[in-house]
């Protein structure tokens, strides 16, 4: 539930599919919203914002100054010194003191300034919050009734003032690029039927305006000879900045949308992907697995060699009987059996191979028993792991360039679910290929082998150790010898010192640099 989903309930429905609904207030909002007010440049906008400000606390109403950054919130903040004005700032910089400030916010004459990311979503009590100032009385000892009395009566007071001077006055120095930002700045005050007054005031110098404002609020108040200091307020400005905001909300919700259906393709993989992963972290039976994938793999290996319902002519059994070797580590003599057998045809040929290769698997792992399947498991997940993070680095790099397809006339998103699915059906391929050759080339050693490895790794441990001391022991001499330089005194001049324009101390008449400074 929030209070100002309503502006962006077309990108809820869009995107994830999700109605707004808007509940009527509890009761009836008497805010006063004020047409946007707004200056020729910057400087002149804040200097009526104080003057505002100046105004609305003779009148005892507590003031909320709303900025978009921290820079402008202190630099409005050193304008109102300058004007003697005493005011809090609240922008996520001084937390300890955030709650004083909220508490205290609704008060005649109280002056506020907060960021859009500080001050929203509290709720600022007319005339003051009377329950933290009953919880702060409660600290002290022996509170009395009449004591709470007092204080109650103190808060209705303040609170009448503030209700007749109006409630609290919202000053927004700047329109945000989101209305629902906007709305959140108006919605601290009116809230439960209390007064309250808001206003924008903007400048043409203002980002927004820069950027999206119709050229009809510039043109128009360039017509009318503005002087420094004047401004205009019209429902025709109002409305011009609102669809301003709209361009600029419609720009990111292109911008966030474009970027989801994009993620949305590495999504699906990713759930693909993951899948997998359960599947072989779960599944007891990890063997049929491994036999199921290592018969696609031999038949796709085959498939190179011997594509499928071709002639002899077309066999390539050389490279076939390399690839088996290299590949899987298993050497068959294919081309003696096609020797020995002229019936021997394409089908018969790929079963004899799978069979054969599956047998030299089961023979070389048998004695491992249930040893295997961990062993199995391990080494597919490191091959899934390993290869979706190259995936995924690949996806990064056609998801950068991929919109250069649209010189070619061609949709950069379809291109790049196009370029993805390739590049997925790929890696599917080459996961099974990866794994299937880890295994065929896994080579357990025996225990007197493991000692053999062990010797020769202390070995190594051993003389990296000697290499090292050997250099400490050039360091330490080195040490020694940039201290002993370190204590070499520097050379104390004699005499005075002697200028080169200067008579020659030696008594020839001449000057030192013709003479014994000669160079």
């Amino acid at each position: 539930m929030t209070g100002t989903a309503d502006t962006e309930a077309f990108e809820f429905q869009q995107i994830y599919n999700l109605k707004v609904a808007v509940i009527p207030t509890n009761t009836t909002v008497v805010r006063k919203d004020e047409d946007d007010i707004i200056f020729l440049t910057q400087e002149e906008k804040f200097e009526a914002v104080i003057d505002d400000i100046k105004l609305i606390i003779e009148k005892g109403a507590p003031v909320l100054v709303g900025t978009a950054s921290v820079e402008t919130s202190e630099m409005l903040s050193k304008m109102l010194k300058k004007n003697k004005v005493d005011h809090k700032v609240l922008n996520a910089k001084q937390h300890e003191l955030e709650a004083t400030i909220i508490v205290n916010a609704g008060k005649p004459g109280a002056v506020t300034i907060a960021t859009n990311m500080a001050g929203r979503g509290t709720d600022i009590v007319l005339g003051g919050n009377f329950e933290a100032e009953v919880s702060e009385l409660r600290k002290q000892k022996n509170v009395t009734e009449n004591q709470l009395a007092e204080l109650k009566l103190h808060w209705e007071q303040r609170h009448q003032k503030v209700v007749d001077a109006g409630g609290l006055h919202i000053i927004a120095t700047e329109r945000h690029e989101s209305r629902r930002i906007d709305n959140q700045l108006r919605g601290r005050a009116g809230r439960q039927g209390d007064p309250g007054v808001s206003r924008f005031y903007l400048s043409l110098e203002d980002p927004l305006m820069r950027l999206f404002a119709s050229d009809t609020v510039k043109n128009m108040m360039r017509r009318m000879g503005m002087e420094y200091g004047e401004s205009i307020s019209h429902k025709m400005v109002t409305s011009s900045i609102v669809k301003a905001q709209r361009k600029v909300e419609g720009r990111n919700f292109d911008i966030r949308k474009h970027l989801l259906e994009y993620d949305d393709v590495a999504n699906d993989q990713r759930q693909v992907i993951y899948q997998q992963r359960r599947d072989i972290l779960e599944d007891e039976e990890i063997s049929e697995i491994i036999s199921a994938i290592r018969e696609d793999v031999i038949n796709s290996c085959i498939s190179r060699f011997i594509p499928i319902m071709s002639v002899d002519e077309q066999w390539d059994i050389k490279g076939l009987e390399d690839a088996l070797m290299k590949d899987f580590g298993v050497r068959l003599a294919v081309s003696q059996w096609l020797e020995a057998d002229n019936r021997l045809d394409e089908q018969g040929l790929r079963q004899r191979i799978v069979s054969l290769v599956e047998d030299e698997y089961q023979a070389k792992y048998s004695q491992f028993g249930e040893q295997i399947k961990d062993i199995e498991r391990q080494v597919m997940l490191q091959v899934v792991d390993t290869l979706w993070k190259d995936h995924l680095s690949s996806m990064e790099q056609l998801r950068q360039g991929i919109g250069l397809r649209a010189y070619a006339q061609k949709n950069p998103k379809q291109e790049y679910k196009r370029e993805s699915f390739r590049l997925f059906e790929e890696l599917l391929d080459k996961i099974k290929y990866e794994t299937i050759r880890y295994l065929s080339h896994l080579k357990f050693a025996s225990d007197e082998e493991i000692r053999e490895l062990e010797r020769r790794r202390a070995l190594e441990q051993k003389d990296r150790d000697y290499k090292h001391a050997k250099v400490a022991g050039i360091n330490d001499d080195e040490s020694e010898s940039v201290s002993q330089r370190d204590n070499v005194k520097p050379v104390v001049r004699e005499g005075p010192k002697v200028g080169r324009n200067d008579q020659c101390p030696c008594g020839s008449g001449k000057k030192y640099k013709h003479c014994c400074g000669k160079i």
